[in-house]
């Protein structure tokens, strides 16, 4: 009796064929051989990367610092500029319907109103829109002044007005000019401007006024003309 052929697998216990094992892949050939670096270039190297650590941050700290400085380098050109920023005090304290009150040397009461007042420094020199002075009289009398613009020196109470400058006083008489000076405290208001009177003793047309002792005499400079009215019988 012949015996079978060999299988060219080797067979497995119980009579399973066993697996093939792949053959081993090929290596390709480096298309050029390597070459070991040698310990001066391995040095070499090592001190590059360490001179690199080293001189990187401080050229990026340079350039930095360049960029910082280079507007003042540039003058007031340059894109970028550092300024000191607003100072915390106002430019000029403004208040809305203020209103200022005193007495004379004797208790006599005088007030000083306006729409709104501007300080524009640290004096107390005020600028005034719409001012209005009120001083009251010994006999309860008073006079009344008013402009559209004003200057008020509260520590030596002088009231500056110009622009329609008008005097009204409690006896029917009214004063109008362009610019007058009133000190506050004393009652006492004058003008160098052309100035127009009229009330019941008629009208009077000067270059100029002086009002003393609030409002108990009149005085007016320059050339002047006056038309008086009489009284009829």
């Amino acid at each position: 009796m012949s015996n079978p052929p060999a299988s060219d697998a080797p067979a497995r216990a119980g009579g399973a064929p066993a697996a093939v094992l792949p053959a081993s892949r090929a290596v390709p050939v480096p298309s050029r051989p390597r070459r070991t670096p040698s310990a001066g270039q391995i040095a070499r190297r090592q001190r590059f990367v360490w001179l690199v650590k080293l001189v990187l941050p401080a050229l990026i700290m340079a350039l930095l610092g360049l960029l910082f400085l280079w507007p003042e380098f540039e003058g007031r050109e340059g894109r970028l500029s550092f300024r000191r920023g607003p100072s915390m005090t106002p430019e000029a304290l403004q208040v809305v319907a203020p209103r200022y009150q005193g007495i004379d040397e004797i208790n006599r009461p005088y007030t000083v109103t306006a729409q709104t007042a501007r300080q524009p420094g640290q004096d107390q020199i005020l600028l005034l829109d719409s001012p209005q002075a009120d001083i009251l009289l010994n006999d309860g009398a008073w006079v009344y002044l008013e402009s559209r613009e004003g200057r008020y020196d509260r520590p030596r109470q002088a009231l500056d007005l110009w622009g329609d400058v008008r005097l009204f006083h409690d006896g029917g008489t009214m004063f109008r000019t362009e610019a007058a000076v009133l000190q506050v405290d004393t009652g006492h208001a004058s003008g160098n401007r052309p100035t127009q009177a009229q009330g019941p003793f008629g009208t009077i047309e000067s270059e100029g006024f002086e009002m003393r002792d609030r409002g108990a005499v009149m005085i007016f400079t320059g050339r002047a003309h006056a038309v008086l009215e009489g009284r009829q019988q």
